[in-house]
């Protein structure tokens, strides 16, 4: 040990003569001096000096040396050495990489002559003789496997028609036959590796299964379960089976075509491995650069040739398609294309950068991986639509406001799903990489960039997920309610006074909208909080605000606080027809601070909470209607008490209008007399929204019953006598202008008595 520790000294200190030393104190030469200190060695020695002067010092004193001599020799590296700029290190990548590939063109010529190479070694190793006895034990434990695959899924489907049907109609039974289908190929494939991997352990050697595993797996095993998972998706041969929207030209294509990428890409790790375990590495043949740019090229032929099929298998069959997922479809060729070309120069990026860590990961082949993942998610996406346009509750009710309801739930569902899959996509890929993305997160606020970003989008996704799901329970319950208050044939006409509707139907929309806002605002704090920003001072920040809101806005909180109350009280419902002043109108739409009325002649007006004085609601529960007829002074009251109990006892058997009466239309007898006739009054009492299509009916029933009794309406006249005039005698000219006078100053007093008042 003590001469292991004098020769690295030796080499240290004659090699790092340049280095300063900083202090010196003389050696100490006592027996007392603690032997761990650490001596200090003055620059000029010789050869002969240093050796002396090791000889004389202890292990301890060696080890302290060395220890101090390799720090300042790293701090002043580390000093020396200036830091890269983010510029600096992609210059120097780029020219790895060009160098990378002008090795790669100088080693093509000597490409076959080296792969022969491998296979002259792979025979050296076994012999002719025992390679040739080699394949027919692989052979016979393929034809062993295959047989009992076969025998295995003859033995489960004959089971399996004997007990149930092979397949129906329906979608439920369709992707149910698909699966039993896969699931017994997967079980084939699995017996036919078990059985594999037995008979070839039993008649091969150790060496001769280092090469038969490998080969058996990524040339057999993974294009034939590449194969079933095709058939599972996209059924080539039965496009009644198919569960994608594809023709039978794309899927046909897209199936052989996924079965050689499979081969492709089983073949490259296969012969990366065979050649390192022959002798020939990689970096010089440089075989895998051609490879998996021959994989990355095969994925954008097929992805360029079959663009029309992957757009119309990403559109899917959904008819409430939204515009982002057309554009989706429509690029996803291209998107594919683009991340192909990608992967395939991060590879030749890591393999640019000499980054051993990196360059040992490549060989588990994450980047087909995260490839294939990517690629996946639009695929994904468009099988979320599919399950949620089955799985998705159906429509409540008719009409617009069922149709809109049902359309924003299924989007829910749908940006519910893509966020858990942009989830499940991530984390894949992070485990390809073998990144774990819960330790980046763990690092600490603050402290990691990485993982607080992490932390941060970690976040983000849950709160929008807790955001969509309760959107998504506020909207099913409103759109129940909304749905089961159909509009009045009243409003369709434009008349006011609907039923309006439940005060759960007016609470809702003010409570999703507080939902959000917390929900935004809490996870919000998260999330800034998590990039390591002090969220103390906005808390601080919004109290001030919110007292200083408090003081300045009295006006607003007067108004916020007032439709509290109003709400509390019930005093109106959303739908429901109501007076606020004068100002008359259906509720429309409500919010913290103010409500707006609809009236039934277009009009919006918007009220402050705090300016209601006095509401009244034409809406709530019953209404009466009180009808006026003015008829002849020599018409028969009772005559016309018995037509009006006709028409309310007729209507009150009408199947069409028997549900809006809550008591039939009858007489209140003479209820006034003026100078043309007689008023007769009736009434009825009816559901809120029916009563004015009630009311209609009634006047045309009045008119025909009067019809049909010889009974007329009073109707205003204006009688002028003329002194001396008889009947026979005809009118002079100044006669005929008094008469036009008469007239004239009758109606100028009816129409300074104004229209008849709207008792609405």
């Amino acid at each position: 040990m003590f001469y292991l520790f004098r020769l690295l000294a030796v080499l240290v200190m004659t090699s790092m003569l340049a280095v300063p030393l900083h202090a010196q104190v003389p050696l100490p030469t006592s027996s007392g001096s603690s032997a761990s200190s650490t001596p200090v060695v003055p620059e000029d020695l010789s050869p002969e000096q240093v050796d002396d002067l090791v000889a004389r010092m202890s292990d301890d004193q060696v080890r302290a040396l060395l220890l101090d001599r390799l720090d300042a020799v790293a701090e002043q590296q580390s000093q020396a050495a200036p830091e890269k700029g983010i510029l600096t290190v992609i210059s120097e990548l780029g020219t790895n990489m060009v160098l990378g590939w002008m090795h790669v063109l100088q080693q093509l010529p000597n490409l076959l002559s080296d792969q022969l190479q491998a296979f002259s070694n792979f025979g050296a190793a076994f012999g002719s003789g025992e390679m040739v006895m080699m394949f027919g034990y692989i052979l016979a434990a393929l034809v062993a496997g295959y047989a009992a695959e076969k025998l295995t899924i003859w033995l489960v489907l004959r089971r399996a028609r004997r007990e149930t049907g092979e397949e129906a109609g329906d979608l439920w039974s369709t992707v149910g036959f698909l699966f039993r289908r896969f699931c017994r190929e997967l079980l084939g494939l699995v017996v036919f590796y078990v059985v594999l991997r037995f008979v070839g352990r039993n008649l091969l050697s150790a060496e001769e299964l280092n090469f038969a595993g490998p080969m058996v797996f990524y040339l057999i095993w993974v294009p034939r379960l590449g194969a079933a998972i095709s058939r599972f998706v996209l059924a080539p041969n039965r496009a009644d089976l198919r569960l994608v929207n594809v023709s039978d030209k794309w899927a046909k294509y897209l199936h052989r075509n996924l079965i050689g990428l499979f081969l492709l890409g089983g073949f490259t790790i296969f012969i990366v491995g065979f050649n390192q375990a022959n002798g020939v590495p990689m970096g010089e043949t440089r075989l895998g650069f051609w490879l998996n740019t021959s994989v990355h090229i095969y994925i954008g032929i097929i992805a360029w040739r079959a663009r029309e099929g992957l757009s119309d298998m990403m559109r899917g069959t959904d008819p409430d398609r939204s515009r982002f997922d057309e554009a989706v479809a429509k690029a996803y060729p291209f998107m594919a294309i683009g991340v192909s070309f990608i992967m395939w120069l991060v590879v030749e990026m890591i393999i640019g950068s000499g980054d051993r860590q990196l360059l040992m990961l490549l060989g588990s082949a994450p980047h087909y991986t995260t490839m294939f993942w990517l690629l996946m998610a639009p695929a994904i996406d468009t099988l979320i639509r599919g399950l949620v346009r089955h799985l998705a509750p159906p429509m409540m009710g008719d009409g617009p406001i069922a149709e809109r309801a049902y359309r924003s739930t299924k989007r829910s569902y749908i940006r519910i799903g893509r966020v858990l899959a942009g989830i499940f996509v991530i984390l894949q890929i992070a485990n390809a990489w073998e990144i774990d993305l819960r330790n980046v997160a763990a690092a600490g606020v603050g402290h990691d960039v990485a993982g607080s970003l992490v932390e941060f989008l970690m976040i983000v996704a849950i709160g929008y997920i807790v955001n969509e799901g309760v959107s998504l329970w506020i909207n099913r319950r409103l759109a129940a309610e909304m749905t089961a208050s159909e509009q009045s044939p009243d409003e369709e006409a434009g008349e006011g006074g609907g039923a309006g509707g439940s005060r759960l139907a007016t609470v809702l929309p003010l409570l999703r909208v507080s939902a959000q806002v917390a929900i935004s605002v809490i996870f919000g704090l998260l999330a800034v909080g998590a990039l390591g920003v002090d969220i103390t001072p906005l808390l601080a920040g919004a109290g001030i605000l919110g007292l200083a809101i408090g003081f300045g806005a009295q006006k607003l909180v007067a108004d916020i606080v007032g439709g509290v109350f109003f709400l509390i009280d019930d005093a109106f419902r959303v739908g429901e027809y109501v007076d606020v002043g004068g100002t008359m109108g259906t509720v429309e739409k409500i919010s913290i601070r103010s409500m707006q009325l609809r009236h039934h002649r277009g009009a919006v007006h918007t009220i402050p909470y705090g300016e209601i004085q006095k509401l009244t609601n034409f809406s709530r529960d019953w209404v009466i209607m009180k009808l006026k007829f003015t008829v002849p002074f020599d018409t028969d009251p009772n005559k016309v008490k018995k037509i009006f109990k006709k028409i309310g006892a007729e209507m009150m058997a009408d199947e069409t209008h028997k549900d809006g009466f809550l008591q039939p239309f009858k007489s209140q007898g003479v209820f006034d007399f003026d100078d043309v006739g007689m008023i007769i009054r009736g009434k009825f009492m009816a559901l809120p929204g029916k009563q004015f299509t009630l009311r209609k009916e009634i006047f045309n029933r009045v008119k025909a019953s009067f019809n049909e009794a010889g009974i007329d309406f009073a109707r205003r006249e204006v009688r002028v006598a003329i002194p001396g005039m008889d009947d026979n005698d005809h009118m002079t000219d100044d006669q005929k202008k008094a008469v036009a006078a008469a007239a004239s100053e009758a109606s100028n007093q009816q129409s300074q008595a104004g229209p008849p008042a709207d008792d609405r």
